[in-house]
């Protein structure tokens, strides 16, 4: 399970996520500007909704433990480059 709490309203935004799997979490810090979630969703997802699908994403492809716990959204594509080719399949997923 992929919680997500928006801890910061300015620009950049903040989220604090917890990823649930069984019995053990990670808590990760992330921030996002506003005009990277305009481009990502292309204006048709919350930013809540758009870091849900970043975590789906990154754990499609490495376990809870190995991803980052301080990061901006924009590095993603530094380690998966496919990521903004992917990123609105795991949007439209529900």
């Amino acid at each position: 399970m992929i919680e997500v709490k928006r801890t910061r309203e300015g620009d950049p935004l903040e989220f604090e996520i917890i990823v649930r799997v069984g019995a053990s979490e990670t808590r990760h810090h992330v921030t996002m500007a506003r005009d990277t979630c305009e481009r990502l969703t292309a204006g048709r997802h919350t930013p809540e909704r758009c870091i849900e699908a970043a975590f789906q994403f990154l754990l499609d492809r490495e376990p809870k433990e190995s991803i980052l716990r301080h990061f901006d959204v924009t590095v993603i594509s530094h380690y998966f480059p496919e990521f903004e080719r992917e990123l609105p399949r795991y949007l439209s997923q529900s």
